[in-house]
């Protein structure tokens, strides 16, 4: 080894024991954040602080430029993470089991260090957090390909919560099996989203397998464990989590495929300046009345990022409409817009403003 090389390396691990020196004494100070939260009984993690403390990093990080941004983020993620389990464990609850897409984002979000709580429905999710005994939800609201997910909207719109953040995820399918060959392969399980998104892929390499539905992409990894000859489609990370081998990789028939989530909670969040609202509007059941409820966002410059009708359960041929717009709650446009809306809908609920 030549000096210039054993000369940096030892600056390196110099840097290092800086790193963790620093990164004790920002964990000092996160304890004595915790200690006076719980004196005034404020919940424990800020999703608002949380994505401030990433902005601001690295727009620091454009200072020096080398460090890639995403692997930055990642990080901070995982600091962010860690340090708030010693301020109290911090309990997400999602739904599905482990390794599936939801419990991807909500890791991707969170953090490793959080509490996770796997659940078999969406409703569980919401009945958790509303109880209390998980901080945070994560669930899934609409997909690229599958659109949206229509029980979601139906707790939202009876749940005593808000959304208080979204993630939104690439969806990468993978074929999975203990099986080393392709062509050994006589069964295929996944959920119906998974199935019907790697349809072509199915079509062309296994057009004689028989394709059967699972409760999830990870049940489906859990009967491929257990049945010779069997396949699931699932994500990268379920083949290390089931230990399974990968038979072939990005398998969806559309690469433009993701899926967005909802974060759950009990606590409003603040305006940061780049916001999504999400309301839950009825119209009055006669003609024009769409169209006046859309003219109040247009005459209050309001952008309208997604619109979607659904029966609203409670009378025949009555449709709500699921609305995501630009904004915050508290911004005057925003408020002047759902205030008049109000006045000239039979029914409008405000789901939540959260950082875009």
């Amino acid at each position: 080894m030549t000096k210039e090389l054993e000369d940096l390396r030892s600056e390196i691990d110099k840097i290092d024991a800086k790193i963790v020196e620093l990164l004790n004494k920002r964990a000092d100070i996160a304890k004595k954040i915790g200690e006076i939260k719980k004196q005034q009984n404020i919940q424990v993690r800020n999703l608002q602080r949380e994505k401030e403390v990433i902005s601001n990093v690295i727009k620091e990080n454009e200072k020096y430029g080398l460090f890639p941004k995403e692997a930055l983020e990642i990080i901070y993620k995982e600091i962010i993470s860690a340090i708030s389990s010693l301020e109290g464990a911090v309990k997400i609850a999602y739904f599905g089991p482990k390794a599936t897409f939801t419990h991807q984002a909500a890791i991707s979000h969170f953090g490793l260090s959080s509490d996770y709580i796997a659940c078999d429905s969406i409703s569980t999710v919401f009945e958790l957090v509303e109880s209390g005994n998980a901080h945070y939800g994560v669930v899934p609201i609409e997909n690229t390909i599958e659109g949206i997910v229509n029980h979601t909207i139906d707790l939202l719109m009876d749940a005593d919560l808000f959304i208080v953040g979204e993630i939104i995820i690439p969806i990468n399918l993978f074929l999975l099996s203990l099986e080393r060959d392709i062509a050994k392969i006589s069964k295929v399980y996944s959920h119906k989203h998974a199935l019907a998104q790697s349809r072509k892929f199915l079509e062309k390499h296994l057009p004689f397998a028989e394709i059967l539905e699972a409760k999830s992409t990870a049940n489906a990894c859990e009967i491929a464990q257990k049945e010779p000859g069997t396949a699931a489609i699932a994500s990268e990370v379920a083949a290390y989590v089931y230990g399974l081998n990968i038979l072939a990789k990005n398998i969806q028939d559309q690469k433009n495929n993701f899926t967005r989530f909802l974060i759950i909670g009990k606590t409003l969040t603040k305006p940061t300046g780049k916001d999504k609202t999400s309301i839950i509007m009825g119209v009055k059941n006669q003609t024009g009345a769409l169209y006046k409820a859309l003219e109040i966002f247009y005459r209050h410059n309001i952008n309208l990022t997604k619109i979607e009708s659904r029966p609203s359960k409670k009378k025949a041929w009555d449709d709500i409409f699921y609305v995501d717009m630009e904004g915050h709650i508290e911004d005057k446009n925003v408020k002047e817009a759902l205030e008049e809306l109000d006045k000239n809908s039979h029914m409008i609920k405000f789901l939540g403003s959260y950082p875009r």
